[in-house]
């Protein structure tokens, strides 16, 4: 009785074995056949949302030179982040009259500003914006 029970229990742990064995590499064809599938759709939507990207920030640093651009371009200077530009206005008469943050936009997707966009915003519009000047210590220069 005692023999019997050991080799079911023996063809029980093997049985065990080899079905978990059976299992993992029928899980892994699943998973190669999945990706093998999906692969060139990932690949596709990525190079699509890269030359959206891409694209957006070319149009960006193009926007001066753009029809509808109300300043001049020898007045704006590209800084990417956190604003895209500010415009001196008056500066080409050697009179800066005004000084404008712009934020471009282009696509349907990029309407929202992001948070660090919506706090630079709020901080000129509550005109929390001031001039400070920094000189380099003589024994430097």
């Amino acid at each position: 009785m005692k023999i019997t029970l050991i080799l079911f229990v023996i063809l029980l742990l093997v049985g065990i074995i080899i079905s978990y064995l059976i299992g993992k590499k029928t899980g892994v064809l699943q998973r190669d056949k999945y990706w093998e599938k999906e692969l060139p759709n990932q690949r596709k939507q990525a190079i699509t949302q890269s030359r959206a990207v891409l694209g957006g920030q070319f149009s960006e640093q193009l926007s001066p030179y753009l029809p509808n651009f109300k300043y001049s371009p020898t007045e704006c200077k590209f800084l990417g982040k956190p604003i895209d530009f500010i415009c001196f206005k008056g500066m080409d008469e050697k009179s800066i009259t005004e000084v404008i943050f712009v934020e471009v936009k282009s696509g349907k997707k990029s309407n929202k500003l992001s948070p660090q966009e919506k706090n630079l915003k709020e901080a000129i519009e509550k005109k929390k914006v001031r001039w400070e000047e920094y000189r380099v210590p003589e024994d430097i220069t």
